[in-house]
This record gives C-alpha cells, structure tokens and sequence, in this order.
C-alpha cells in the first residue's frame, strides 16, 4: 500500500491525529515532511478536512473523500454482490447538499479537459459547415452504435452504419434493435438541431429526450410509479414518483448551478442513471442528456466508442452502490480525449 493510501486509512480509523501522530502510526520510513506533502495535497483534493491551524491542527476525512477517493474495480468485485457493503438505497443529501460542495475534477483533470477543448475549437474553425456536418454524422453513429451495445444490443458498427446511412437491416436481428438505434440518432440529430434546448436543465427536456428514445419500444414515457430492480446489485432505486420527480428537480437545479460545463456533462450522466426516473432506457437517456449539455456550450460531444461495456456498467454499479465518481470520471475522460483526437 502507498504512503497516501496508508495515511487516508489511519485518518479513517483514527479521525482528530495530528500530521506528527498520523506519520509516526504510519511507521513509514519516509520524512516526516514528505507525509505532511502529501497530507497537504489531500486536503487540497479535498479528501481529508484540517481542523486548526500550526501544531493544533488536526485531521478527519473530509466530505467528499466517499465521492472522490481512488477505488480498484477489479478488487471491488470480487467480492459477491451480497459480500458487498453499500448504500442500499437512494442518498437524497448526494443532490440536495453533497455535491454542491464538491469539485469533481482536480486541477491537472480540468487543465488536461480544457486544453482538449481548445484543440477542438480550433480544429472546427477551419472546418465548413459540410465538413463540421459529416463529423457530427459520423460521431453520431458511433454514439448510436455503442450506447446500444451497452444495453445489448447486437448490431455491428458497420450494420449500425448502413441502418442508419441507408435504412437497411441487418438479417438475423430484432425489430427492436435497428428501432432503438433509429431513435439514437433522431436524438442526437434534435439536439444538435436544438443546441439551447437543454442549455439549462428541467424534468420535461430529459423526458423529451426519453420519449425520442423509447419511441415505438413498447417503453412508458412517463415518470415510473413503479418499483425497479437493477441486474448486478442490491443498490434499490427510488419508487414512489413524487419522490423521483423531487429528485429529478433537484439535479436539474444543481447541474444548472455548477459553472463548469464538463461537471454539469459527467453529474447528467451518473445522476440521470442513478435516479433510474423512467422504467426503461435511463442510461441511454442520460448519455444523450451528457451530450446536449457538452453541444450546448460549444464542447465536444462525446461517443464513448472505446469504452469496455462491462468496464463501463461496473463504474456505474460502483456509484450506485458507494456513491463514488471516480471510477466513471476515469471513463469521461478517456472518452473526452478520443472524441477531441478521433473526429472534427
């Protein structure tokens, strides 16, 4: 275990030490001034709170460290599902005050997005509309492809490409498939139609989106009433629809109070899925949401093309269960990077 890894354990077993208690109980053989670097930069990040000032000050985990701290998903799933120690139920105060008192992103991740998204301007500016046009076509389809794959869909890229270039279906596949990738790209082409439209959030522009993808799915559009399971977890999502509408709201109010737009972007996509608002198609929901938010303020759309399936359902059960980001801010990142150096 590392020394940063080591400290955070002993300030959560043993909250109120001060920097000279926490580094000799680490019995590491390292200065003292490099643990007090790196207690530092912990509370920097947010992790871990300092209480006093000088030789007074003591340390305790902060608030955010449960949202924000480093956790391995391959050591996370070997235990069983009932193994698992988690938040089984819905944390109203996530939306209500948590997350209004964190920054998702550290400084060298909000240095690394930005400067992506200034390549990005530039790399549109020399482009003509045609040219800009046939990026977004082809960022579409790769969007539309892999967002349904997730969902198990079992079209290929290819196939996805002639569905949607040419109306043509693939033998051999569901009714249902070439439609819930039909209805990807009629959303994807309203927001890029409607860029402002989901500018600033609200329940009726995300059940907008909704209805666009589960158009001609058998899928009730409506806010559910109804109580939902979710494969692979304990974690049991709200069901009664007056408190899923209050949790709906109350994202829509925190996403539009956040200033930066890539965490408006990355808390549309866990928030919408963790709320699981509608019967079905709420993940789907929430990456075209993600998207219209990143469209809307002139960003790079994301397609999440390279994302494992299985890597990106295991970050998501991860939030659900532990309320814990980092593993899906790993996944917006790379697939950030790709879109910037991939398309445009």
């Amino acid at each position: 275990m590392n020394l940063k890894n080591q400290l955070l354990n002993i300030i959560t077993t043993s909250p109120g030490l001060s920097s000279s208690e926490i580094h000799e109980k680490s019995g590491t053989k390292k200065s003292y001034s490099t643990t007090k670097r790196i207690l530092g930069k912990l509370v920097d990040k947010k992790l871990i709170d300092k209480i006093g000032k000088k030789k007074g000050a003591r340390y305790q985990i902060g608030k955010s460290y449960d949202i924000l701290h480093s956790i391995d998903l391959e050591e996370y799933f070997e235990k069983d599902i009932d193994e698992r120690i988690i938040k089984p139920t819905f944390n109203f105060d996530l939306i209500q005050k948590d997350l209004y008192q964190v920054d998702l992103f550290t400084d060298p991740e909000l240095e690394e997005l930005n400067s992506l998204q200034s390549k990005y301007l530039e790399n549109i500016s020399s482009l003509s509309e045609n040219e800009y046009n046939k990026e977004i076509e082809k960022l579409a389809i790769d969007l539309s492809w892999k967002s349904s794959q997730i969902e198990g869909n079992t079209y290929t890229l290819l196939e996805t490409e002639r569905l949607l270039k040419e109306k043509r279906t693939a033998g051999g596949k569901l009714k249902d498939e070439a439609v819930m990738l039909l209805n990807h790209k009629d959303a994807i082409d309203f927001v890029v139609e409607n860029p402002d439209y989901l500018k600033t959030l609200s329940v009726k522009a995300i059940e907008d989106i909704h209805s666009i993808l589960a158009k001609e799915l058998g899928i009730n559009r409506n806010l559910r009433s109804r109580r939902v399971g979710i494969t692979g977890t304990n974690y049991l999502p709200l069901d009664n629809e007056f408190q899923i509408k209050k949790a709906f709201e109350g994202m829509c109010q925190l996403i539009n109070e956040k200033s930066d737009v890539f965490e408006k972007s990355l808390l549309a996509l866990i928030l919408i899925s963790y709320i699981q608002g509608f019967m079905d198609g709420n993940k789907r929901t929430a990456r075209i949401v993600s998207n219209s938010i990143l469209i809307a303020n002139n960003h790079c759309p994301i397609s999440f093309r390279t994302v494992d399936s299985i890597e990106y359902k295991k970050a998501m059960l991860v939030f659900y269960e532990q309320n814990n980001v980092t593993p899906f801010k790993r996944i917006f990142i790379d697939q950030f990077r790709f879109a910037v150096n991939t398309y445009f």
